[in-house]
């Protein structure tokens, strides 16, 4: 689960990471309010679930209250377009108003999974400011790591090590040293699957400060943290996938037109694979799980058709704990009640197969029955054409 910016700065807070005065605005009086209360100079942040905010124009310096307030007139309701969001944009609701620091250096910190090690990995890095990725690819050697054990954090002999590999001075090792240490805290106190802070500035008098923050949760360990799934804004989310949500559904909208229904995450990734090398694209990641009931299949079908973009629909499941019989039902109801006008590709393998291929032949509806994944994935990308 994605969360804003001042949210995760919220966070980071919490647990001892040094952040600038701010506030969260909704309205153009209050983004003057809160350019008031912090004086001086405020940049206006605007707050959407994607990266490349200031090349689009949602971040903008304003030298008094008036000048934020007209600021945040063109902001807040924008169609803000960067390269993480797509052509279709996001809508600015909230605007973040912070004071501006006086910066000297732009570094990057940020804590991710190593799946290979089993541990999450804190990395480092003395070219902040810019997209990890890029530093990366061209500079992998400015990119310092160090493995976090679970049970007792970041160790402070590590903090100081990046802090030294970075090149701070002798007066900044310190507090940027007590700064890893609690971000890791915070990562590990909230089930993050990712915590960054890019950049991470040290100021003109010494200080250091988080001035962006980016925190996915895991939604897996949202159950111990019913408090952080108030943060969810669904009006970041794709419409569909919320919906889908509500079911217990697996969905993720992509930008093809052959639809997509399975059971299972690997099944899921085989079959959007087929479709590709039959020389379609997939409209969608539909993964109704293992033990999908009659209702469940209704609605993944429902959400499925939903898309405008979807031609024709693929649907590839193996009968394991979902049977054959009940995905053919729940299919059978779901196009009755819909009128589903695209065609509609079954390939089905496992318990019960025959019994679920007989109730799709006796529904009377014009669905096309394929034996093998390959076969399938051809007559569904030919039938959208």
């Amino acid at each position: 689960m994605k969360i804003h910016e001042y949210q995760a700065k919220a966070i980071l807070a919490q647990h001892g990471v040094p952040i600038p005065r701010g506030e969260v605005a909704y309205t153009v009086e209050a983004v003057e309010a809160a350019a008031r209360k912090i004086g001086g100079p405020v940049v206006l942040k605007a707050q959407i679930h994607a990266g490349g905010r200031g090349k689009g124009g949602g971040v903008r310096v304003a030298k008094t209250p008036e000048e934020a307030a007209e600021i945040a007139k063109a902001m807040l309701g924008m169609r803000l377009v960067t390269h993480q969001t797509g052509p279709e944009g996001r809508i600015v609701h909230r605007v973040l108003v912070e004071e501006v620091l006086p910066i000297e250096r732009e570094l990057y910190l940020g804590i991710v999974l190593d799946r290979a090690a089993g541990m999450p990995v804190l990395m480092a890095s003395a070219a902040g400011g810019v997209e990890i990725e890029e530093v990366a690819a061209r500079n992998p050697e400015l990119i310092l790591k160090e493995h976090i054990d679970i049970g007792t954090g970041l160790a402070p002999f590590q903090a100081r090590k990046l802090a030294y590999g970075m090149g701070l001075p002798q007066p900044v090792i310190g507090p940027a040293a007590a700064a890893m240490t609690a971000l890791a805290k915070a990562y590990v106190a909230v089930d993050a699957s990712l915590a960054e802070i890019n950049p991470f500035v040290v100021t003109t008098d010494g200080r250091v400060y988080a001035l962006d923050a980016k925190i996915n949760l895991d939604d897996n360990a949202l159950y111990r943290h019913k408090d952080l799934m108030e943060l969810r804004d669904l009006a970041e989310e794709d419409p569909l996938e919320v919906e889908a949500s509500r079911f217990g559904l697996s969905y993720i909208k992509l930008d093809g037109n052959v639809g997509c229904m399975v059971n299972g995450a690997g099944l899921a990734m085989a079959t959007m694979d087929i479709i590709k090398h039959a020389g379609g694209n997939p409209a969608n990641f539909l993964d109704v799980g293992g033990g999908a009931n009659v209702e469940q299949i209704r609605n993944a079908f429902r959400i499925l058709v939903s898309d405008k973009n979807v031609r024709a629909v693929l649907i590839n499941i193996f009968g394991g704990i979902l049977r054959c019989d009940v995905l053919a039902t729940g299919v059978v109801e779901a196009a009755r009640e819909l009128e589903v006008k695209v065609p509609i590709v079954v390939r089905m393998e496992g318990t019960n197969v025959e019994l679920g291929r007989q109730i799709l032949r006796d529904s009377g509806l014009n669905f096309t029955v394929a034996h093998t994944m390959k076969e399938a994935a051809e007559k569904a990308v030919r039938l959208a054409q």
